[in-house]
């Protein structure tokens, strides 16, 4: 039996091996870092990004803060889709930092204005074409309505730098608590199916059930992407994603 860790989370303990703790260790020092409402505003970065993306009532905010084991890191707008900012979060030592992670607006959203949609759709497709430090994408999909149109729209302006493995991705499929088994592994089976149609030999893509309520996939997650920036030896994201199918019963 593999031994566990409790790490500390404000509304439950997230039971850990070993590197998962050190991960979750690392994901914890998320601090804020700067906010800007255009690409021209976010100042140059040399370190490895990791972008947070997903449709507004996705769990994008509650992923991001469940990840980092804090309650108010990324904020959620109390009229979804109204959040209008790139907001940057610095990880690492404070005199030391190692990764930014990047919290995009969330998309999809019918009480925005066209105009605004437009907008973002436009700062967020020059981010993701364009950002020369962005390393990884986490897209957050609600597991219960699997891959939308708009999801797949927005994969379209990263799917040409995932193909070449320039940027890596994970597709967490959050709010798994509310499916039964039968159901999470067929969005599961079907979203990896999705994107291996554009996948090549050179593309790192995972794809895993999340759960902040659960704390499902939570470890395997920050494990995931502190490995995106602390390459570990001969382990794939893929193997640490299936590793937790295995501990839940849900891949």
């Amino acid at each position: 039996m593999t031994n566990t860790t409790p790490v500390s989370q404000h509304s439950a303990q997230i039971e850990t091996t070993p590197t998962e703790k050190v991960a979750l260790g690392w994901t914890h020092t998320a601090r804020f870092l700067t906010t800007a409402s255009e690409l021209v505003h976010l100042q140059a970065n040399e370190l490895p990004e990791i972008a947070f993306v997903g449709r507004s009532n996705a769990g994008k905010s509650t992923a991001i803060n469940t990840l980092a084991q804090q309650k108010r890191l990324a904020f959620a707008s109390k009229t979804p889709g109204r959040t209008q900012h790139i907001n940057l979060f610095e990880l690492g030592p404070k005199d030391a930092a190692d990764a930014w992670f990047a919290d995009l607006p969330g998309y999809g959203y019918a009480a925005v204005a066209r105009s605004a949609k437009l907008r973002w759709q436009k700062v967020m497709a020059d981010y993701l074409e364009v950002r020369r430090s962005l390393s990884g994408v986490v897209l957050m999909v609600d597991s219960r309505l699997g891959m939308t149109d708009l999801d797949k729209q927005l994969l379209e302006f990263v799917t040409p730098r995932v193909s070449t493995g320039e940027i890596k991705l994970l597709v967490l499929l959050t709010k798994s608590d509310k499916l039964n088994r039968k159901d999470a592994d067929a969005a599961l089976f079907g979203t990896r199916a999705f994107l291996a149609e554009n996948a090549s030999a050179e593309s790192d893509i995972t794809v895993m059930l999340f759960s902040a309520l659960k704390k499902q996939g939570v470890g395997k997650a920050a494990q995931i992407l502190h490995a995106w920036v602390h390459p570990l030896p001969k382990t794939s994201a893929a193997e640490i994603a299936d590793g937790a199918g295995q501990a839940d019963g849900a891949a």
